[in-house]
């Protein structure tokens, strides 16, 4: 499978779907914690409750095609 570094799929999580809005075989679990979820910005759709991050309709991290932009963004935070 060409680039499958990009992508993991585990259905037998007890969580799984985490979130709607991905048909199964199209849900990435690679990052099942999203690295922006302590940072400021964020390329996603998170709503706030307060000052607390809620990421409960945000798909940006489990959707395949978004992995180049995650690994250049994470690249650039690390830059800061």
């Amino acid at each position: 499978m060409k680039n499958c570094y990009k992508f993991f799929e585990n259905i037998d999580c007890e969580f799984y779907p985490c979130h709607k809005g991905i048909e199964k075989g199209e849900f990435n679990c690679l990052f099942c914690f999203c690295p922006f979820y302590f940072a400021s910005s964020c390329p996603g759709n998170p709503e706030y409750i307060g000052k607390i991050k809620d990421c409960t309709s945000c798909i940006f991290p489990h959707v395949p095609k978004n992995y180049d932009t995650i690994i250049r963004l994470i690249g650039e935070y690390d830059k800061k």
